[in-house]
């Protein structure tokens, strides 16, 4: 499968590319099952080539993924989102508010991302964090919708490997004795477990 990577080159919000490329090869090998392709475009940090390079990937290259680095903070210079929102034909707002939504509890920080996602054509497009950790975090909490819409929108039927995020049992296992106590020595037998 083809995945387009649109990469900030300057300076104030550049992606650090020394080992980055092949930490989100190795995410990926983890998520499908089939090799995938990458088309790299790094870019200046200036709209009309962000946009160029967004137009190249969806309507020349055809990629059903194409994914950009970096440049969805608040600052003035971060512009990637502003400029991603210019070509959608359909708009998915929830990849972003998941990845805000969950990334929060690591990161209180990450409630400032203005990362977006959308639709060009047959191409899925999602703004990733900068950074290889947290890039490797969203990329897997979002591997199902991906793969879904990826296969809505080209017909591809990216298979996934199940690398899924591991649930913290420890964390939510007061919870669950709360939902089921244990029962009295010698008092009535569990429902079920009892017959």
């Amino acid at each position: 499968m083809k995945i387009g990577r649109i990469t900030l080159i300057d300076p104030a919000t550049a992606v650090k590319q020394k080992g980055f490329d092949s930490e989100l090869e190795k995410v990926t090998a983890k998520v499908f099952l089939e090799p995938s392709e990458f088309i790299t475009r790094p870019v200046v940090n200036d709209r009309k080539a962000i946009k160029s390079a967004l137009l190249e990937l969806c309507d020349e290259e055809k990629c059903p993924l194409v994914l950009t680095f970096g440049g969805v903070g608040p600052a003035p210079t971060d512009i990637v989102p502003d400029v991603t929102m210019e070509i959608f034909e359909r708009h998915l707002p929830g990849f972003g508010e998941v990845m805000r939504w969950v990334s929060y509890e690591r990161a209180k920080v990450s409630i400032l991302s203005r990362a977006e996602a959308g639709v060009r054509g047959q191409s899925l497009i999602v703004n990733m964090p900068s950074r290889p950790r947290p890039t490797r975090f969203c990329f897997k909490i979002l591997q199902e919708p991906i793969a879904e819409a990826i296969e809505q929108l080209s017909g591809a039927k990216p298979g996934l490997r199940g690398d899924e995020i591991e649930v913290p049992i420890d964390k939510y296992l007061p919870f669950l004795k709360k939902l089921r106590p244990k029962p009295e020595p010698g008092g009535p037998k569990h429902p079920i477990i009892g017959e």
